[in-house]
């Protein structure tokens, strides 16, 4: 059976939610992964207002989509980073320049996401944790190991009263391990799994594009975490490192083809999709696999529309049979 497509909201919050579904409908997709923020989804209304939870079921029924995930991609960013003036872009505006304002609103906001997903009838909460050491990766000045320790230990203090609260609600939270969170790559998200004494609350939202220009293999990530992806981004990017390109980057905008990468729309870059989608028939996944749209070199309705279509073609169930059993005598 195909799994079912979704697109994330996130990067089309300019647009109002029924205007967007419209649109998702139109393109091919199943269904939306609803972003917390712009028209899409009120965290707070959606906590308790049960009329503002109908309203947002019936704009996806009249459109015939459905929902197995949404975000909290930006305040869960803002309860573990350390601030700095980005962070105002993800809060309201009245907490610009208060670290401890926006972090308390972050926290809170975390807490009625879960309710939410409850209320929708969904079971995972995709997003982000932040991060108190990212800019500490590169180990200059020197960064202790006790630096590090502490880190990891304020994020499990600052979490773990929101993990409570989605217990209490029978929702699963999601990490998309990325740069810039406190689990960025293979070694800190099997870190971050036992800082948390693995609690099964936390898993990850698989997303290959930010492994892949980091080095690390996509499907051996899938393969040693297999029962903790609770939810999968297909979501391309291509490397192009030419000799005066930095993997890093270089302080160029995305979509700069100076860039040593960059991420692409889904079959226009590096990631290797037969190879994670047979690893995820492996782990017996049956979650949707949702678009994650970001090209900045290619208009995005046309990228969509194909991209639904890519991840159609390309998406397999596993066999059900051998097949070698046919050469089995009586």
């Amino acid at each position: 059976m195909a799994r079912p497509v979704t697109l994330f909201s996130g990067q089309w919050a300019d647009l109002g939610f029924e205007e967007l579904c419209k649109k998702i409908k139109s393109f091919g997709y199943d269904g939306v992964e609803i972003a917390c923020w712009g028209d899409h989804l009120d965290p707070k209304k959606g906590a308790g207002d049960s009329g503002y939870i109908e309203n947002r079921k019936r704009i996806l029924a009249d459109h015939g989509l459905s929902c197995w995930a949404i975000s909290g991609h930006l305040p869960g960013q803002c309860v573990g980073d350390l601030w700095d003036p980005r962070l105002d872009g993800f809060a309201p505006n009245r907490y610009a320049g208060q670290p401890e304002k926006i972090r308390e609103w972050a926290i809170q906001e975390m807490k009625y996401i879960a309710q939410t997903a409850k209320n929708m009838g969904v079971n995972v909460v995709t997003g982000f944790m932040g991060s108190p050491i990212w800019k500490y990766w590169y180990s200059f000045p020197q960064t202790s190991e006790g630096m590090i320790d502490t880190a990891f230990k304020e994020i499990a203090a600052l979490w773990t009263p929101i993990f409570d609260e989605y217990d209490k609600n029978g929702v699963k939270f999601a990490l998309e391990v990325h740069p810039t969170e406190i689990a960025f790559d293979y070694y800190t998200a099997e870190r971050l799994l036992k800082e948390f004494n693995y609690r099964p609350t936390l898993g990850f939202n698989f997303d290959p594009s930010h492994l892949i220009w980091q080095g690390v293999n996509p499907v051996l990530f899938i393969r040693d975490f297999k029962e903790r992806i609770y939810h999968v981004h297909m979501k391309d990017a291509a490397v192009v490192l030419d000799g005066r390109a930095g993997i890093l980057g270089s302080h160029l905008t995305f979509g700069d083809t100076r860039r040593g990468w960059n991420f692409r729309s889904l079959g226009h870059g590096d990631v290797d999709f037969e190879n994670i989608l047979r690893e995820l028939n492996v782990i017996r996944y049956q979650g949707p696999l949702s678009v994650e749209w970001e090209d900045s070199g290619m208009d995005r309705e046309f990228g969509a529309q194909e991209a639904c279509e890519y991840v159609r073609k390309i998406d397999f169930a596993p066999s059900a049979v051998a097949f070698d059993d046919a050469l089995k005598k009586d």
